[in-house]
C-alpha cells in the first residue's frame, strides 16, 4: 500500500493556520484555531473509514445511507494533544480516549515518555492518534510501536502542522499509517522545532 498524505488546501483553513501560527494571537484566539482546525482535519481524515449499508425510516418514509461502524480509541499525545481531544469527541461520541504523555529531551531531541494509559489489548481500535505537531515524529513514532505491541492494526495520525522530515521517518517505518494535516512545512530549526510552525503547542494552547 502506498504511504498516505493529506494535506489541507482549503482558504478557511488557510485563514485559521495563520491565527494558529501568528506570534501576536492570544490564548483565546489560539485554542479557538486549535479547535476548528481539527475538526477539518478529522473531516478529512474520515473520508476513508470503513462503513456499511443501513436502512432506517425517516418520517416521510424508508431511507437508506452509510454508518461508520468501527470501534475508535483516541491516542492524543500529551500536553498538546489534549486541545485536538474535545473536537473529535463531537463526531464519535463513543470513541475511547488513551493517554501517553512524552516531552522531549532538548539534548538528544528524543521523546521521553512520562505517563502511558494504553491498556494491554487494543486489537479491536482503529486508533487515531492526535499531535498539534508533527517535527521530528519521534514521539509518534514510539507511539506506534506501543500501539502496535498491543495488537493495533489501524492507526491514522493526525495533526495540524507538520515537517517533510516528520512524515518522512513516520512512513519509513510504518507506511500503512494514514497522515492527515493541516499544513506541511518545509524545514527544522536547530532545536527540531517546524519553521515557521507555531513554536510551542503545547506553551501556546495553555497559555504557560
Amino acid at each position: 500500500m502506498a504511504p498516505v498524505l493529506k494535506v489541507l488546501d482549503n482558504p478557511i483553513v488557510s485563514h485559521w493556520l495563520c491565527s494558529l501560527r501568528n506570534k501576536n494571537s492570544g490564548n483565546l484566539v489560539f485554542r479557538q484555531a486549535v479547535e476548528l482546525l481539527s475538526h477539518a482535519v478529522f473531516l478529512e481524515a474520515s473520508s476513508d473509514f470503513h462503513t456499511s449499508n443501513t436502512s432506517f425510516e425517516s418520517p416521510v418514509g424508508p431511507a437508506s445511507g452509510k454508518i461508520v461502524n468501527q470501534e475508535f480509541a483516541i491516542i492524543p499525545i500529551l500536553r498538546a494533544g489534549i486541545g485536538m481531544v474535545d473536537p473529535i469527541l463531537r463526531w464519535i461520541a463513543d470513541a475511547r480516549v488513551y493517554h501517553l504523555g512524552a516531552c522531549r529531551n532538548h539534548d538528544t531531541l528524543q521523546p521521553e515518555f512520562y505517563y502511558n494509559k494504553l491498556p494491554n489489548d487494543m486489537s479491536k481500535f482503529h486508533c487515531l492518534v492526535l499531535d498539534p505537531m508533527l517535527a521530528t515524529g519521534g514521539s509518534a513514532l514510539e507511539t506506534f510501536r506501543r500501539l502496535h505491541k498491543s495488537g493495533v492494526q489501524k492507526i491514522s495520525f493526525l495533526g495540524l502542522i507538520g515537517s517533510r522530515m516528520g512524515v518522512e521517518n513516520l512512513h519509513e517505518e510504518f507506511p500503512e499509517v494514514s497522515i492527515t494535516l493541516a499544513a506541511l512545512d518545509d524545514e527544522l530549526n536547530h532545536r527540531g522545532y517546524i519553521k515557521p510552525g507555531l513554536g510551542d503547542a503545547g506553551d501556546r494552547y495553555f497559555n504557560t
